[in-house]
C-alpha cells in the first residue's frame, strides 16, 4: 500500500460535520455594494461601524429583521461595515452610525429611515416601501436559559463545560453583548461537552448573589473539573470567547462553527500512524491493533479512529484496499 493511500486514508478522520454561523443579513463590500444593490430587489442597508454602541444595540434587532425578510425575493436586507468599507460609505454620505437607509428597486438614490430601531418598526417600513407582508420570524435561541429550577442541572453537570452570563434585562451592556453571545452559542451547539448558557439575575437575585456577582454582565466558566466557577476576564468579541473555549474545553471550532484543522487530531495516535507508515506489510497488523487499543481509551472525537479501523480491517478482509 502506497504512503500516500495510507494518508489519505486517515485524513480521513477530520472529515466531520460542520455548522456554520448563520447571518441572515447580506454583507456588502466596496465591490460587491452596486452588484447587489439597485437591481431587481429593494434593500435596506444598515451603515454601521463594529465599535458603536448604538450599533450594537441594534444588532439582534437588525439581525431578526434578516431572519424574516431572507425567503422574500423582492427585498434584501444588508450592512456594510463603515470601518473596513470606507468608500462606499463616503460615496451615500454616512457620517454618523448607524445610519439606514432604503434603496428603491432599480435605484442607487437611497432615502433615510428615521423611524425607531427595533425589529417591528423596521419590518414595517421595508414591507411598505418594498410592497411585502412579510412577518417576523422568531429567532432561534441557541443560549440556554438558567432558572433556579434548572441551574444545578445544567451548570454542575461534570460532563459538561458551561459558560453562564449573569445579567440584567435593563444593562445596556448586556444588550451589546447579547448579539456575540449568541453566535457564541451557535458556535458550540454541536459540541455535547460544551455549554452556554444565561441567568436573568436581576430576577433571580439569590444565584447572582450565591456566585459573587455585583455588576453585569457578569460572565463565569464552570470546567467539568471545578464546579465553584471561575471568572470569565478575556475580551469580549467573538473571537476571544471561541478562543477561550476551545482553550479549556478542547474544542476545534472557528468563529464561524466550523471544525479547524486541529479537529480529532490526537498526538499519541499520530505517532502511531506514522509508525503505521514506515512499518513493513508484515508490521502493519500489529500496529494497527496499537492504534485501535489506544483509541478506544480515549474519549469524545477520537473514536473515529476506532471507526477507520474497524472499516480498514474490514476492507482488508474483503482484499481490497484503501483508494
Amino acid at each position: 500500500m502506497a504512503k500516500s493511500q495510507i494518508w489519505f486514508g486517515f485524513a480521513l478522520l477530520a472529515l466531520l460535520l460542520v455548522s456554520a454561523v448563520a447571518d441572515d443579513v447580506v454583507v456588502l463590500t466596496d465591490d460587491s455594494f452596486e452588484k447587489e444593490v439597485g437591481k431587481d430587489k429593494g434593500a435596506l442597508v444598515e451603515f454601521y461601524a463594529p465599535w458603536c454602541g448604538h450599533c450594537k444595540k441594534l444588532a439582534p434587532e437588525y439581525e431578526k429583521l434578516g431572519a424574516s425578510f431572507k425567503k422574500a425575493k423582492s427585498v434584501l436586507i444588508a450592512k456594510v461595515d463603515c470601518d473596513e468599507q470606507k468608500s462606499v460609505c463616503t460615496k451615500y454620505g454616512v457620517s454618523g452610525y448607524p445610519t439606514i437607509q432604503w434603496f428603491p428597486k432599480g435605484s442607487l438614490e437611497p432615502q433615510k429611515y428615521e423611524g425607531p430601531r427595533n425589529a417591528e418598526a423596521l419590518a414595517e417600513y421595508v414591507n411598505k416601501e418594498g410592497g411585502t407582508n412579510v412577518k417576523l420570524a422568531a429567532v432561534p435561541q441557541n443560549v440556554v436559559v438558567l432558572t433556579p429550577d434548572n441551574f444545578d442541572e445544567i451548570v454542575l453537570d461534570q460532563n459538561k463545560d458551561v459558560l453562564v452570563e449573569f445579567y440584567a434585562p435593563w444593562c445596556g451592556h448586556c444588550k451589546s453583548l447579547a448579539p456575540t453571545y449568541e453566535k457564541v452559542a451557535t458556535v458550540f451547539k454541536q459540541e455535547e461537552g460544551v455549554v452556554i448558557a444565561n441567568l436573568d439575575a436581576d430576577a433571580h437575585k439569590a444565584l447572582g448573589e450565591k456566585y459573587g456577582v455585583s455588576g453585569f454582565p457578569t460572565l463565569k466558566f464552570f470546567p467539568k473539573d471545578n464546579k465553584a466557577g471561575h471568572d470569565y476576564d478575556g475580551g469580549r468579541d467573538l473571537d476571544d470567547f471561541v478562543s477561550f473555549i476551545n482553550e479549556k474545553s478542547g474544542t476545534s471550532r472557528d468563529s464561524k462553527g466550523q471544525l479547524t484543522s486541529k479537529a480529532g487530531i490526537v498526538e499519541s495516535l499520530d505517532a502511531l500512524v506514522k509508525e503505521l507508515v514506515a512499518a513493513s506489510e508484515d508490521e502493519k497488523k500489529a500496529v494497527l491493533s496499537r492504534i485501535e487499543e489506544e483509541a478506544s481509551t480515549l474519549k469524545g472525537s477520537t473514536t473515529r479512529y476506532v471507526t477507520l479501523l474497524e472499516t480498514r480491517k474490514e476492507l482488508h478482509r474483503k482484499r481490497f484496499r484503501l483508494c
